[in-house]
């Protein structure tokens, strides 16, 4: 590299240190990571919250199992990761979500009659991925379970964006995708109940029969961050962990 190449790459890196969008996202990465508790916590609860004695959890997009995986406390649990982010991938089914359901649909893996009591999805962080991962989760959901997401409140557009491998990008390393666009989707849904616990990026929460507050009435039609943002409590139905265990409970 030659020195006028140099220079302005220096240059290029002190403007984004003193620039006020890679400021604001420096910050609000800290503020989210820094929250508690954590995406484990608030499954382990949810899975207790059913009464059932013996649960069923599946996880869809595991990476390293030591992160999430091999903390939930279920009597079954299964493990769905094509291995595209961790290479030794120790997970039950090495397929994609849309393979792995469609294999579970024939009774190629599992039974056709199988259901789970919780499926926490942290794939692909694509708006349309995640809404077929949510639709398909719901078509094998036990009664009274829950479909989980991770990463539906992206604190900025920056971790909003769509492409992983910007690096440059204001949110650095940390990514939420779309993801919210597909929760957001099932906000709007009246045959579901769902909210967003505030915290580990915004943990989403689907389920069918309890009662986790009332449809979204913010009309965002073409799934802009603008107007997540101005209506962002509306939105996602963010909630405590505290107002969570109070809905959960007292039903």
């Amino acid at each position: 590299m030659n020195y006028r190449k140099a220079r302005l790459k220096v240059e290029s890196i002190k403007r984004a240190l003193t620039d006020e969008h890679h400021m604001d996202a420096l910050m609000k990465s800290e503020t989210e990571a820094a929250k508690r508790p954590i995406r484990t916590d608030i499954i382990n609860f949810l899975l207790e919250s059913t009464g059932v004695k013996e649960t069923t959890y599946l996880e869809i997009g595991v990476r390293n199992p030591a992160h999430n995986f091999d903390k939930i406390r279920a009597t079954r649990k299964y493990s769905v990761d094509p291995g595209v982010e961790f290479r030794e991938n120790p997970v039950d089914f090495k397929l994609t979500s849309d393979e792995f359901f469609e294999q579970l649909r024939t009774g190629k893996v599992l039974t056709k009659d199988t259901r789970f009591d919780l499926v926490f999805v942290d794939g692909l962080h694509l708006a349309d991925q995640t809404e077929r991962d949510i639709r398909h989760a719901l078509e094998f959901l036990a009664p009274g379970g829950y479909v989980v997401l991770h990463d539906c409140n992206p604190p900025t557009e920056s971790h909003a964006r769509e492409d992983y491998m910007y690096r440059a990008s204001p949110a650095l390393d940390f990514w939420s995708g779309t993801t919210w666009k597909g929760f957001f989707k099932y906000r709007k849904d009246p045959q579901v109940f769902a909210c967003c616990v505030d915290s580990d990026w915004g943990v989403g929460i689907i389920s069918q029969t309890v009662d986790l507050g009332p449809v979204s009435t913010v009309e965002n039609p073409f799934y802009e961050y603008h107007v997540l943002n101005q209506f962002r409590k509306e939105s996602l139905n963010l909630v405590s962990f505290e107002e969570l265990k109070g809905r959960v409970i007292r039903q």
